[in-house]
């Protein structure tokens, strides 16, 4: 039977690898993203690589998307075997440097909004439907900039770069994953936190070393992790990372 995933933020960047990557196991994919031009492209563009995705309208910051898309969900597939949170924003104004003490809480909020309470009333909609899926997994794509760990290392390469509402909320979305993994530590699913390294993307930088297929690798991996694997954990590239 054909696995059914669902990523969001797919349309660009680091989602829509992971749509390609997932679709290239013979993944049916459903395709999520706000701009439905934008979605319906990246659509178009994978579909003409022969791979079996869908675009699908979900901003995850509107509640009456996100209720569509669990309610299409189950009447067309009625199973929803991966999840992968991939949508996210970075609202800080630079990378560099700590901006704690004038961070607006506008931008906190406007953050959040989509890194974390979208991502967790997303996937408390999508429970039930992962719930039936004979190997249900759920990937966060958090970032190492989310780590209290690597904020606490004077040795570490991300130890200058402090952008307070964007790491705020990956830091808020690890333990999301650790409390969720625990809540369905008796279920055949598996929930876990990736971090894709400094990725040429929108919300890295054109300087980064890693292209966005390279930075989609260690979510494609958790998706599809086998029964043996492990739930609750923060990874890259299957290197353990401290929280």
């Amino acid at each position: 039977m054909t696995k059914i995933a669902l990523v969001t933020g797919g349309n660009k960047g680091i989602g829509f690898e992971t749509v390609k990557q997932l679709a290239q196991q013979n993944i049916k994919v459903l395709l999520g993203a706000r701009n439905e031009t934008d979605g319906k492209k990246a659509e178009e563009v994978l579909r003409g690589l022969s791979l079996d995705v869908t675009y699908i309208k979900l901003d995850i910051s509107n509640s009456e998307d996100i209720a569509n898309v669990a309610s299409y969900i189950e009447s067309e597939y009625g199973v929803l075997d991966i999840l992968v949170n991939n949508a996210a924003v970075f609202l800080d104004d630079a990378w560099f440097g700590n901006n704690v003490e004038i961070v607006t809480l506008q931008t906190l909020r406007d953050t959040f909004d989509i890194n974390y309470f979208g991502t967790v009333e997303l996937t408390q909609a999508l429970l039930p439907a992962i719930k039936k899926s004979e190997c249900g997994r759920i990937v966060n794509i958090s970032s190492v900039s989310g780590s209290f760990g690597v904020h606490l290392d004077e040795a570490h390469w991300l130890y200058a770069l402090k952008p307070y509402a964007y790491s705020a909320s990956k830091t808020a979305l690890n333990q999301f994953t650790v409390f969720l993994a625990h809540a369905l530590r008796e279920t055949k699913i598996k929930v876990n936190a990736a971090n894709p390294g400094w990725v040429q993307t929108s919300i890295g930088s054109d300087q980064a070393p890693l292209t966005a297929e390279e930075g989609a690798k260690t979510g494609i991996a958790l998706a599809l992790l086998d029964e043996n694997g492990p739930s609750g954990t923060f990874s890259q590239s299957g290197e353990v990372l401290p929280w």
